[in-house]
């Protein structure tokens, strides 16, 4: 595979999937202009400040000190690009319905760069963001071509090729993971896999578009119904008095035929708590009730509202209400270990607990500030108070949301009055002084 076929390219939208693709592709050796509407992590990339715990700035210093990497805002740096990846978000609407907005807005403000006077070369168009199948070939094409006046599969290629990223997992990488794509034409998937060739270990193409699209979907549903099966089991064992974490230790010991998931207090990341509900609505779309599905969705996200009902049982047994309490939720990160806080479900308990009445803060070793959120523009700026025995006891109850290794739990068990742990961690600590609630 020739290099000298893809130059340079650009990669829109950098953040947890589109910084680690920017930097795979340097690595390569090619150009990249890292794309964003967001004026900071233009600014930020470009004086070499990683914005993200788990990628070194001394990396991006390099990558822009050795001109491989720009960040720009500017949509005309397209002209001179080989190939345009999109990776921007695909969140849900205010009815859980797919919100494609970013999507289709990104391919208006590519489209009129697609000509292809300056490389005379097809220039190809990949979507990464995990969306509903039919989003490139039907709605992401249209756009393209109503606003550029050409035509996908003769005047560019258009193809679909999920990311995998997992933020923090070290055992895995973009280069790595395997990666799936499927182009609108042969011709488009044959310079997909060229390109990504390039930079990725494994390709795996497949016949469309819409089968890469439901695979990224596939993969992610696999994980939703699976959590909610364990939630679900969690408060049926907890009924009877047995402890699902030593079931899901027990029923691992399973050479075959059997794969842990761990229960929590919802779901977090941009992946999991989505991408259900894009193949749901686009099932009915075409007259197909995704009961299975819907019902893991429900259950996942009823989790929260579980959570806070051990909350309010464990502060009534002080004689005290959620009301006026003071908590301290642990954990803003989605996931154990990293600064990402992608539909957290941290932040809907933190809403929930404050519309009963409580007065939340919260610690995070990874996360000194929060960041802004769509959802939850209200906590925008709010900071971690800071690890000391004095500030954890004067909370009423500590609530642990994310699992962080770097979070001392001997001493959160000596100097917490009530813990409630969603996570287990509180299971390996000795002797804590706290009253300790599994929820």
């Amino acid at each position: 595979m020739g290099n000298n076929q893809f130059n340079q390219i650009a990669i829109v939208g950098l953040g947890y999937v589109g910084l680690p693709l920017c930097i795979r592709f340097c690595e390569s050796d090619i150009k990249v202009i890292g794309l964003d509407v967001d004026r900071d992590k233009v600014n930020s990339i470009n004086r070499g400040e990683s914005y993200i715990k788990h990628i070194d700035s001394a990396l991006l210093d390099k990558l822009t000190s050795d001109n491989k990497l720009k960040a720009s805002y500017d949509f005309e740096e397209i002209y001179s690009c080989d190939a345009i990846l999109i990776c921007v978000p695909t969140p849900l609407g205010k009815d859980n319905d797919p919100d494609i907005s970013y999507v289709i807005e990104t391919g208006k403000s590519i489209a009129p760069y697609l000509n292809s006077e300056e490389t005379q070369k097809k220039k190809l168009v990949v979507l990464e963001s995990t969306t509903f199948p039919g989003t490139t070939d039907e709605d992401l094409r249209k756009v393209l071509e109503e606003v550029s006046g050409l035509i996908a599969g003769e005047d560019f290629n258009l193809a679909y090729s999920p990311e995998r990223e997992d933020p923090g997992r070290v055992d895995h990488n973009v280069k790595s993971i395997p990666k799936v794509m499927g182009g609108y034409t042969s011709e488009c998937l044959d310079k997909c896999v060229e390109l990504y060739s390039i930079a990725v270990d494994t390709i795996y193409p497949v016949s469309s578009t819409k089968v890469a699209e439901a695979t990224k979907l596939t993969e992610n549903i696999f994980r939703s119904v699976n959590i909610a099966l364990v939630n679900e089991l969690k408060m049926v064992y907890e009924k009877m008095d047995i402890n699902i974490w030593e079931v899901i230790e027990a029923a691992s010991t399973k050479p075959f035929g059997y794969m842990p998931f761990h229960p929590g207090p919802g779901l977090g990341g941009h992946c999991i708590p989505i991408d259900p509900f894009y193949l749901s609505w686009k099932a009915n779309q075409v007259g197909i009730k995704t009961k299975f599905i819907e019902l893991a969705g429900e259950i996942n996200c009823s989790m929260p509202e579980y959570v806070v009902g051990k909350v309010t049982k464990a502060l009534s047994v002080e004689n005290k209400s959620v009301h006026e309490s003071r908590i301290l939720l642990l954990g803003l990160a989605y996931k154990p270990n990293v600064d990402d806080t992608r539909e957290s479900p941290s932040f809907v308990l933190i809403d929930t607990l404050s519309s009963n009445g409580a007065i939340i803060d919260y610690y995070d070793p990874h996360i000194n500030v929060v960041p802004k959120i769509r959802k939850y523009p209200e906590l925008s700026g709010k900071k971690s108070v800071n690890w000391d025995q004095e500030i954890l006891g004067s909370y009423d109850l500590v609530l642990i949301s994310t699992a962080h290794d770097q979070v001392n739990y001997d001493e959160l068990g000596q100097w917490a009055s009530i813990i409630v742990d969603t996570r287990n961690v509180m299971a390996s600590v000795n002797n804590p002084k706290a009253k300790v609630y599994i929820a």
